[in-house]
Order: C-alpha cells, then sequence, then structure tokens
C-alpha cells in the first residue's frame, strides 16, 4: 500500500504550513481575514520559535558546561560571602588575595558537583531522574559531611 506524503507524517516532523500569499489586485488584509467569533481574540502574528521537544535543551546544557572549565558562580557574590563569613569569625577585617578568593571557590564548585553527582546516583538508584532533597541529604549523610 502506497501513503500518500501529504497525508502521513513521522514522528518528530513538524507540519508544513503554507505562507499567506494574497491574490494579484488585492491587499493581503482583505485576502484572509480571520473570522471574528463573540468573544474570541485575534492575537498578532509572531515570528516562528525554535521550539525544542522536552529534554532537548538540558541535554544541550549538559554538554555546554561540560565541555566549559569557567566558573560558575559569579566572583562578586562569592567574594561578599567569603568576606562576611570571616568577619564572623574574627573582629577586625582581614584582607583577602584575589588568587586565594579563586582557589576557595574553584574548591567549593568541585565539591558541589561531586556532591551533585553522588545525589544524582542516590536519585538513579531510587527509580528516579528527578533530582530531590532527600537525595542530597542521604549523599552527604553518606560522605559524612552532615555535620557542615
Amino acid at each position: 500500500m502506497r501513503h500518500d506524503s501529504s497525508s502521513s507524517r513521522r514522528k518528530g516532523k513538524a507540519p508544513q504550513h503554507r505562507s499567506e500569499v494574497s491574490a494579484p489586485g488585492t491587499s493581503g488584509s482583505t485576502a484572509r481575514s480571520p473570522k471574528r467569533r463573540s468573544g474570541s481574540v485575534v492575537r498578532p502574528v509572531s515570528p516562528k520559535k525554535r521550539r525544542f521537544r522536552p529534554g532537548t535543551r538540558a541535554l544541550m546544557e549538559i554538554r555546554k558546561y561540560q565541555k566549559s572549565t569557567d566558573l560558575l558562580l559569579r566572583k562578586g557574590p562569592f567574594s561578599r560571602l567569603v568576606r562576611e563569613v570571616c568577619q564572623s569569625f574574627s573582629r577586625e577585617s582581614l584582607r583577602w588575595q584575589v588568587y586565594a578568593i579563586l582557589a576557595l571557590q574553584e574548591a567549593a564548585e568541585a565539591f558541589l558537583v561531586m556532591l551533585f553527582s553522588d545525589a544524582n546516583l542516590c536519585a538513579i538508584h531510587a527509580k528516579r531522574v528527578t533530582l530531590f532533597p532527600r537525595d542530597i541529604q542521604l549523599a552527604r549523610r553518606i560522605r559524612g559531611v552532615d555535620t557542615l
């Protein structure tokens, strides 16, 4: 049996739409005016945006961040946090070298990445793909860093 290409649709293939072309000698607005129903609102036509299937964008972001080596936390807020925590331990204002804060930030991000990796394994073990706070708590408890 032979299928007509216009009637059958492949999985994941977007439907083809014809562009609105007005006949010669007529204006574009009168050629195909939308029918107005009582209570309906005619929305303006916006340019087509690329719409990815669920999960595709997440996989693209994973690949992007795995390729890069730059820090993910902003340097300014992290620096302010370090100085605030440092002030809670001593009365006087201590000064920090830029390289010391960057080394601390590198270590903190490496710690967080490994923690999320372990928590992801906990979620997979529970036959889930969504990461819950209890997965992170379990990963911390297994590691023995619950006191931090």
